[in-house]
């Protein structure tokens, strides 16, 4: 009996050892994303989990790490780009709290019908995932990246989201923000670019690695167009 009783306080003592260390690691996680949320509302990211993965792929693979990081203030980035980006990723961002609904069904029925896959990812959860997160698919991650959009969205605001967003993605091979990208295939300021070169960038965001914002394809070139196009409704951007 004595046995028995020892072996059932024992396993009373684990599981509330354990709720306690879940409930501490979760307050600590709550805690934590929120203060660098915080930080990051006013303080430059200076590096990204996507920089640091593809840097490590570049040296698995043997090549060269290349990382082309230009942080700019969002004044000195032309609206040029934030129209095209805008036309291309997410026609709703001045008007959604993060989530565009409509969006998301809409890519789920064309995902259902067997078209090519396509997500519904706006510009401020894209924003989440690339500053606080890993790159992949699971329903953890995308719980996280729920999580950090709807943080971001309260506490940044629209115009810290678009200004986090235009420094942090992926604008080509190893380039990282508008000012690296601009004056990697343009040979400028992200200040100076014009409407259908700030198109050639957005329209290269599917895949910067794969393809090119100048000498492109035939794709790219009618995927900018298209965004020239998109670019005029889009009108004057406030924040």
């Amino acid at each position: 009996m004595a046995t028995k009783k020892t072996t059932s306080k024992t396993k009373r003592s684990f599981f509330q050892k354990l709720k306690t260390f879940i409930w501490k690691a979760t307050l600590w996680f709550f805690g934590l994303s929120t203060l660098s949320v915080i930080v990051f509302k006013w303080v430059p990211i200076p590096i990204t989990p996507l920089m640091i993965t593809r840097a490590i792929d570049q040296k698995l693979d043997g090549e060269e790490m290349i990382c082309s990081h230009d942080w700019e203030p969002l004044e000195n980035i032309s609206p040029n780009l934030q129209k095209a980006v805008i036309a291309s990723e997410d026609g709703n961002f001045l008007k959604h709290n993060g989530f565009d609904f409509e969006a998301m069904q809409k890519a789920f029925k064309n995902n259902n019908k067997g078209k090519k896959l396509k997500g519904g990812s706006t510009i401020s959860q894209q924003t989440a995932k690339n500053v606080f997160l890993w790159q992949g698919r699971s329903y953890i991650r995308k719980g996280l990246e729920a999580y950090f959009t709807v943080l971001i969205e309260l506490i940044w605001g629209k115009e810290r989201i678009m200004e986090v967003y235009l420094n942090s993605i992926e604008m080509g091979n190893g380039v990282y923000g508008a000012q690296a990208a601009s004056e990697h295939w343009f040979k400028k300021d992200a200040s100076a670019l014009t409407p259908f070169q700030a198109a050639g960038i957005a329209a290269i965001l599917p895949n910067p690695r794969k393809f090119k914002a100048t000498n492109s394809s035939s794709y790219i070139e009618r995927r900018k167009s298209k965004i020239v196009r998109v670019m005029r409704y889009v009108g004057s951007i406030e924040y």
